[in-house]
């Protein structure tokens, strides 16, 4: 048996297809306010025999928070993909971050441990590279100082460390660090919001530069690296490197809106960002643009997916294609 958690995101509901795809039967965890709908109409998009492969499914309601929950979720579970996790850039998430991020993998490697599970797939982020402008930043690059970093880096950081504690101790395990990742899904939140904001058209850009990488092509490593048995490894994973411009060009051009055309120099948006909070507060809404999204608008990071190429054997799917396939799957 193999156990997903984080079934109803982005990642693991493409992880829930590639697996059921494959004839696996797969236990898949989610919270009880989650949205498993999501998860139907996303394999609706991708199949027409999706009934018949939703019912590899097996549906968990709970909350990996608590460590008590985990050790009975794992009997009979000899594989387990961890790809929940709690994905802000608004700083007063910091704490809940790194309280769930860090303690549910902790628990979680645990637990792994105790059950003797053969296999355990963490999904990471190039957030915990301590990356450096406009230089190749690869597997080898260094976490250096938290300072500076955004609590979700930090908390991604951290419990990836969770993951290397319980390979010391045994656990065979990979783990794979995605670029910004682009596929059907919510359109808020992430990549997500992107799109929906887009599809009304956006005048704005910058010329700063990350990476990105396909919702399918993630899930398919994954189930690649698990498959190979690559422990004690970490990968990039990454398609192309792209300006925002460049970025917001290319949806802008699928949603046949006009692309962004005016320039945001670094002074306008921390001049505008008080009044942006102010905003926030009063209508009791995360704000729409945070310091740190700010400061990642206008930084220039290259990533290299050289290894993941290599010893994954993967193509990854050009960005034009993940942004056609999320148009055309529309909000989910």
């Amino acid at each position: 048996m193999i156990l997903v958690t984080g079934g109803t995101g982005l990642v693991g509901s493409h992880l829930l297809f590639e697996l059921s795809s494959s004839g696996k039967k797969v236990k898949a965890l989610k919270r009880a306010s989650s949205d498993i709908g999501l998860v139907e109409r996303l394999f609706k998009h991708y199949s027409k025999d999706y009934i018949k492969l939703l019912e590899h499914i097996e549906w968990v309601d709970g909350d990996i928070d608590d460590h008590l929950f985990i050790a009975p979720l794992l009997e009979g579970v000899k594989e387990v993909y961890h790809c929940a996790a709690v994905v802000s850039f608004n700083r007063k998430d910091d704490e809940i971050m790194l309280r769930t991020n860090v303690q549910v993998t902790a628990n979680l490697v645990d637990a792994c441990l105790n059950a003797k599970v053969d296999k355990f797939c963490h999904v990471s982020s190039i957030a915990v590279l301590g990356g450096s402008t406009e230089a190749i930043i690869d597997e080898t690059i260094q976490w250096g100082k938290s300072k500076g970093k955004s609590g979700y880096a930090v908390s991604k950081f951290r419990s990836e460390m969770e993951v290397w504690r319980g390979y010391e101790q045994g656990l065979n395990a990979v783990v794979l660090m995605p670029s910004i990742i682009v596929g059907p899904g919510k359109w808020i939140g992430s990549s997500g919001n992107l799109l929906g904001a887009l599809s009304k058209g956006f005048p704005f850009y910058t010329y700063g530069v990350t990476g990105y990488v396909d919702a399918r092509d993630v899930a398919k490593c994954m189930v690649v690296a698990m498959e190979k048995g690559l422990w004690g490894k970490r990968f990039i994973l990454n398609s192309e490197n792209l300006s925002y411009k460049e970025v917001f060009s290319l949806i802008a051009k699928e949603f046949g809106k006009r692309p962004p055309f005016i320039e945001v120099k670094p002074w306008m948006g921390y001049l505008v960002l008080p009044f942006i909070w102010l905003f926030s507060q009063i209508t009791r809404k995360a704000p729409s643009v945070t310091l740190n999204s700010l400061r990642s608008s206008h930084k220039k990071s290259f990533y290299s997916s050289a290894l993941a190429q290599e010893e994954l054997g993967i193509k990854f799917v050009p960005l034009s294609e993940s942004v056609a396939n999320a148009v055309k799957a529309g909000p989910l």
